[in-house]
């Protein structure tokens, strides 16, 4: 039997190991293929399974590296990606039967990057249908659950990537970030999720939903570990023009050097208007323990947050509509759709064109505001969500006596941070009295990565909740 306790370990712990050939590539996959094996029958975090591929990937590792060609922190590690990202030979359903034949012929350049690096690839990870909500999954596949509760949704739309990682079957995983979706599976799964600085990371052959707000992002167990695969995925990229050029960075550089003298700042007239009591509570005392550690705190107002979901109504269901546009004129494939996520695209083919080009405005507003309040501090602060998981199939949900749609509240602390493309982070800071995780998310100026991992990294090593891992009846702590 393989040496469960690898699954337990951080990408970090992983490659130390690997690196002094104290384990092999091959060691590390059978491990977690058998957890794998354990866990998604109840999990359900992968649509297309590769253990053949991914135990051929590890012996090719384990003899490279005894060769004397170790490639990096990321050589003969497990990894998943989301199913919107193309891989040559392997299908790529985009959580959709519309696409359930796809094959692509090419890589995706996350996949190449990754691949490059030495990663194992282990199969393709749930999504929401294209990606386009936080729990409408394509019925074909099922819904995925979240392993701190099967009763209870994992978080989307990169919901395969967040369980797979919580439950233990992957050290890290690759997910799409558009409103929120590596941070908020990352939030209700109590992983670490990093939706990078728009620009850092290529999105060419990730299935797109909207150009000017989609981010690609990892999925893991630490700050530490989303700077280890920051350093192999981040860079410009011919292919897609909205790369920048810029000199590389090692995202794992003074990770370690605390935050004293680090201003944080609080949008508490954003946040008072819906969270739930017990992530205040969590929060709060996530603050202090950001406090202890000589950051400073101040509350700031950013009264542009308050229309941002209509900005991104307008925005990503424009753009999400021309990406498909095609497929709707199609009644057959048009049919193949979830329709909840049918008729939420469509319905953008009916909002005037203004509306659009105001909404645009309205960002840019917005990014004025933000780079006037990060004058003042350095990093913003807020719960990742409101609230903590909802049960499958849950509409609404009740925060202080006031009734929300999901639709309101599931993505309301994250979208404002997609309107302009800065880095946010969302890490484990507790649990509710049902033993849900809670997060806490750090947001910084653009492309000031490394000082978001830094303040998450310092967050960390002061506590233990990223610690933690469900039971899924095998005796998690």
């Amino acid at each position: 039997m393989a040496d469960a306790a690898l699954t337990q370990m951080t990408i970090g712990e992983l490659s130390r190991l690997i690196e002094a050939k104290q384990v092999s590539p091959v060691e590390v996959t059978e491990a977690h293929l058998e957890r794998i094996e354990a866990a998604n029958p109840l999990v359900n975090a992968f649509v297309t399974r590769l253990d053949d591929h991914a135990l051929a990937a590890a012996r090719r590792a384990e003899g490279e590296i005894a060769a004397g060609d170790y490639r990096g922190p990321l050589h003969g590690v497990p990894m998943g990606l989301k199913d919107l990202y193309w891989t040559k030979g392997i299908r790529t359903t985009s959580g959709s039967t519309v696409d359930k034949d796809f094959v692509p012929s090419e890589d995706s350049a996350v996949a190449e990057r990754l691949a490059r690096a030495g990663t194992i690839l282990m199969g393709k990870l749930h999504t929401v249908e294209f990606a386009f909500g936080a729990k409408e999954h394509n019925p074909a596949y099922g819904d995925p659950r979240n392993p701190w509760d099967l009763s209870r949704i994992p978080g989307g739309s990169s919901s395969g990537s967040g369980a797979a990682v919580a439950a233990r079957m992957l050290p890290m995983a690759m997910g799409s970030d558009t409103a929120g979706s590596v941070r908020q599976p990352a939030c209700l799964s109590g992983v670490t999720g990093l939706k990078p600085s728009y620009g850092l990371v290529s999105r060419y052959g990730i299935t797109p939903i909207s150009a000017t707000l989609d981010h690609a992002g990892p999925l893991v167990r630490s700050a530490e570990d989303a700077g280890l695969v920051m350093n192999a995925i981040a860079g410009h990229d011919p292919r897609d023009p909205s790369t920048v050029a810029r000199e590389a960075e090692d995202y794992t550089e003074g990770i370690g050097d605390g935050i004293r003298g680090l201003r944080l700042g609080i949008p508490w007239d954003y946040i008072n208007e819906a969270v739930d009591p017990q992530v205040e509570v969590a929060f709060r005392a996530a603050v202090e323990v950001l406090e202890s550690l000589g950051a400073s705190v101040e509350e700031v107002s950013i009264p542009e947050f308050r229309y941002s979901g209509a900005m991104l109504i307008a925005i990503a269901g424009t753009e999400a509509v021309d990406v498909h546009y095609e497929r709707f004129r199609d009644r057959e494939q048009a049919g193949e759709f979830n329709q909840v996520i049918r008729r939420r695209m469509e319905s953008a083919r009916f909002l005037p064109a203004p509306l659009y080009v105001r909404a645009q405005r309205a960002r840019r507003l917005l990014g004025i505001r933000l780079a006037q309040t990060f004058q003042r501090v350095d990093l913003l602060a807020l719960p990742s969500l409101g609230m903590t998981a909802l049960p499958l199939g849950a509409e609404t949900v009740t925060i202080r006596g006031r009734t929300f749609t999901e639709q309101e509240v599931i993505t309301r602390t994250m979208h404002i941070f997609n309107m302009n493309g800065i880095p946010a982070i969302s890490v484990p800071c507790g649990f509710d009295d049902k033993g849900l995780p809670i997060g806490l998310q750090l947001a910084g100026p653009l492309f000031e990565d490394r000082r978001v991992l830094r303040a998450a990294n310092a967050y960390q090593e002061a506590t233990v909740w990223h610690t933690k891992s469900p039971a899924l009846g095998d005796g998690g702590a």
